[in-house]
């Protein structure tokens, strides 16, 4: 491309201070830093936290159900229950209802985990929104859920 062709660097400020999916990417990487240093001593990422947050509940859901929550491909979600299924966090069992299906199902040492990291979430969590500035944290979640 010659420089006549090229695009303005305006356009690179433009991008810059008013991109949505740009201000997202970086909240979202910032966000994630700051709870992955807080599970850490639990030798837990947020990711690990929401996923096996999302198996805390009364019957053990389904792959698909997990990963249409989490927003995830099925393929992605299968390499980011190793490692919980390597610590013994959950374990992967064939759906009585459908053979060709799975259900996760978070253990007993899961559970136990989740316990300890739940009070580190929530208190990384009220300091997150006490950074909110000039918006809440619903108004916050509202928006992010429209663009889901």
């Amino acid at each position: 491309m010659s420089n006549s062709q090229a695009l303005p660097f305006e356009r690179t400020l433009e991008v810059r201070d008013a991109c949505l999916c740009l201000h997202t990417q970086r909240a979202a990487r910032a966000l994630a830093r700051r709870f992955d240093e807080a599970l850490r001593p639990l030798d837990l990422t947020n990711g690990q936290f929401s996923l096996l947050m999302s198996l805390n509940r009364a019957e053990s859901p389904t792959l698909g159900s997990v990963a249409a929550l989490l927003v995830m491909d099925r393929t992605t979600l299968t390499a980011a229950l190793k490692p919980l299924e390597r610590r013994k966090l959950l374990r992967v069992k064939v759906d009585k209802e459908d053979r060709r299906g799975r259900r996760l199902v978070i253990t007993t040492a899961g559970r136990a985990l989740l316990s300890k990291a739940y009070p580190i979430w929530r208190e990384t969590h009220a300091a997150t929104e006490k950074l909110l500035v000039g918006a809440t944290a619903d108004v916050l979640r509202g928006a992010l859920r429209a663009l889901s």
